[in-house]
């Protein structure tokens, strides 16, 4: 029989334990009520793409506890051969985290500003990141800082020092990243691919200065990645009712497999996030060269709203 101060010990670990494995997607309450807990990882990500998020405006006012990385300037994406956004190298990425002071026991709720979807995708690229890396204890905290800020709950200001840098281990899951050959065989498949970008991108009405023609992989349809996102008293959550009606209106199977691809595979990142971790898809990757590697090759089709299929030359010729 457990005497009561084993039995307690025994709950508060329990209570613990079920605290290490948030959801995808938690709310502000959700991390202010865990946010003490052993082994728990606040990892503010602001940087230039939400407009002035920097180190700057992290030492200014951020969540009690957190850490901070720039996520367009720390290293979690690369451009190699002209084509920006690239994952890199395994083990640089393996560093980046442990710089950071997260080891694999840790679980990350990586924040974004809240500022808008662009800036979500930032979070998602992150958490993407740690997944395709095997350390599955990560989630986004929904409205990031602005939603936190916004709804009343403490802050801290003032400069950090560098946590302790420790080890982490990182085992690529290979099928979490597409490569340009495999989304080709995808297509030749018939495979579900999703094009993460707004629909003037889709319908090559604008074009991205990452890509070398506009257009998007012919067969794929559009789930643009802001549509499932609302902005409420100045910050952004994603809401999963409206994705989920998204994707019952596109038709998509969420057993089959799935490519989510953008311009440089940062929207796609987000694309992947809601398709995998909120809307259920059990078999999706990202492709995270997305359009810019994809129209690095002249032979490579792009499909066009008002001219069909053609080549990356022949649109450039």
């Amino acid at each position: 029989m457990r005497t009561p101060l084993i039995l307690a010990v025994t709950l508060a670990m329990a209570g613990t334990a079920q605290a290490m494995h948030p959801s995808p997607l938690v709310e502000a309450e959700w991390l202010e009520e865990h946010l003490n807990a052993a082994g728990l990882v606040v990892l503010d990500v602001r940087s230039t793409i939400d407009d002035g998020g920097d180190r700057t405006a992290f030492e200014a006012a951020r969540i009690p506890g957190s850490r901070y990385s720039n996520y367009a300037e720390d290293g979690w994406r690369e451009e190699r051969d002209g084509v920006a956004g690239l994952m890199p190298d395994v083990d640089d990425l393996a560093r980046l985290i442990g710089g950071l002071g997260i080891d694999n026991g840790d679980t990350v709720i990586v924040v974004p500003a809240g500022t808008g979807p662009t800036d979500f995708a930032s979070a998602t690229r992150v958490y993407w990141t740690f997944k395709a890396l095997g350390h599955d204890e990560v989630a986004i905290l929904n409205g990031g800082f602005a939603g936190w800020e916004r709804q009343g709950f403490e802050t801290a200001s003032g400069p950090l020092e560098p946590p302790e840098a420790t080890a982490f281990s990182a085992t690529l899951r290979e099928e979490l990243l597409a490569s340009d050959a495999e989304v080709d065989a995808s297509r030749q498949a018939g495979e579900q691919l999703v094009d993460a970008r707004p629909e003037e991108f889709f319908s090559d009405a604008r074009q991205s200065p990452a890509t070398r023609a506009p257009g998007t992989i012919p067969d794929s349809v559009n789930l643009p990645h802001d549509d499932a996102l609302v902005e409420r008293d100045g910050a952004w959550y994603l809401e999963p009712e409206r994705l989920t009606a998204a994707i019952d209106a596109l038709g998509l199977d969420r057993e089959a497999p799935t490519v989510a691809f953008c311009n440089t595979g940062h929207w796609a990142a987000s694309g992947w996030f809601q398709l995998s971790e909120v809307g259920g898809f059990s078999n999706a990757t990202m492709y995270d060269g997305s359009m810019a590697a994809w129209t690095r090759d002249d032979a490579r089709p792009v499909q066009l709203a008002d001219r069909g299929v053609m080549t990356v030359g022949e649109m450039r010729d």
